[in-house]
């Protein structure tokens, strides 16, 4: 027996006034994942817990069966390793943006237009190029990943987590200044070197030839870097060690390949994967059924769906779903249903209204050879609320999935 988990980051959402009171899942159309629905057990799930909002790292670490309330160590560590930049235990890494602000530091754009890769990469090269003055004994690595996003990691003696963030994480607030959280010499240090870096990057992208032409054709400049999400490499327990599984993952965001990568999975890399709402959906879904061949178990993330609902594109949310759904086709039609199991949520609700993750539960559906199917023939938030799963915590969906395909172990006598 095998497992299939599929991720829509952001895929669930509230009731839109736009869509006469539905969700933009109510509203697609969506065969495959009704089908889905309609032949397995479904229930609502709280990646973390009830009203809680969570990030997508903490979401993921949940699905996969790790208590994110313990073992999360930060942000920035994902997604570094997840953008293949080599963390060491001692370093500390930040997630970032490219970012638009104005002459007070004011910020009018958190995503710099969602810069395109090409122009960000650019910029990056020219970023690296940077040489610490007042602490010269650090040093640093900055490499742009997705549109605007971008991994820091910072490496030297005696640093710190405990610094907060530069991002006000609102347009039309000026860029927070960088402070240690507690009164340790490692976080003040951390916070300096911290805020010389942001200064500096400042100075150059301010004159940089790649945002003078930006300006040209009517876009925003990315003119700072925002940073946020101090973190480490968490000590987890590999997938493999507590399920005896081989475990891949099928994704192109950074963060959930860093996540996956920290829990000892396997990332393949998908051409036309880009994590973006123009990535190659049917790539994914044919990786994912050879994936399947020779692996127990294939988490397949795509991201798209929390881009549109960040943006507040109600349309192309659902547009996205649809996809998603005709991805899900072809791996439904290729797959031994006889012998697998297929598990479709979302990390967390993502409101194309605040176009910011929510503390909602997400719809959860699994099908497969021997589940207990339930009623639910639809796939959506509130039809599988009346599932046979009925309301579960992410840390129990993997546990679930397991026992499923025979890898758990019985507890007690």
């Amino acid at each position: 027996m095998k497992a299939i988990l599929v991720i829509a980051d952001g895929m669930a959402d509230r009731p839109l006034k736009k869509l006469d009171w539905k969700t933009p899942l109510e509203a697609a159309r969506k065969p495959s994942l009704n089908h889905i629905a309609n032949t397995g057990v479904c229930g609502i799930m709280d990646p973390i817990s009830p009203g809680l909002p969570p990030g997508s790292d903490t979401a993921t670490l949940a699905l996969l069966g790790y208590n994110a309330l313990k073992v999360y160590s930060g942000r920035g560590a994902f997604e570094a390793i997840g953008s293949g930049v080599n963390v060491l235990p001692d370093d500390v890494a930040f997630r970032c943006n490219f970012a638009t602000v104005d002459n007070n530091l004011v910020v009018s754009d958190r995503r710099a237009g969602r810069i395109s890769n090409e122009d960000a990469s650019k910029l990056a090269e020219s970023l690296q190029k940077i040489e610490l003055e007042k602490h010269s004994d650090a040093v640093f690595l900055f490499k742009n990943t997705i549109q605007h996003r971008a991994s820091l990691v910072i490496r030297g003696p005696k640093l710190s987590t405990a610094v907060s963030d530069s991002d006000p994480e609102k347009i039309g607030e000026e860029v927070s200044e960088i402070k240690p959280l507690d009164e340790s010499r490692e976080a003040k240090l951390t916070a300096e070197v911290l805020e010389e870096l942001m200064q500096k990057f400042h100075e150059v992208l301010k004159q940089h030839a790649v945002n003078k032409e930006r300006v040209k054709r009517g876009l925003p400049p990315a003119n700072i870097i925002l940073c946020r999400g101090a973190g480490t490499i968490p000590n987890i327990k590999p997938l493999s060690q507590t399920y005896g599984i081989s475990a891949v993952c099928i994704g192109a965001a950074p963060l959930i390949r860093g996540v996956c990568k920290a829990a000892g999975m396997k990332l393949i890399d998908v051409k036309g994967a880009t994590g973006t709402p123009q990535t190659d959906f049917m790539a994914k879904a044919k990786a994912t059924v050879q994936a399947l061949k020779t692996n127990d178990f294939v988490l397949l993330h795509v991201k798209a769906t929390d881009v549109a609902s960040h943006d507040g594109n109600i349309k192309q949310k659902i547009e996205l779903i649809e996809k998603i759904d005709s991805m899900l086709g072809y791996v439904l039609n290729n797959i031994d249903l006889g012998s697998t199991y297929l598990a479709v949520t979302a990390d967390h609700t993502t409101s194309s209204l605040t176009r910011d993750h929510e503390g909602d539960p997400v719809p959860i559906a699994i099908t497969g050879p021997y589940v207990r199917c339930d009623d639910v023939e639809k796939y959506d938030e509130r039809a599988c609320a009346k599932g046979g799963l009925n309301r579960i915590r992410g840390v129990d969906l993997m546990p679930i999935l397991m026992n499923l395909i025979g890898k758990t172990k019985k507890f007690g006598a």
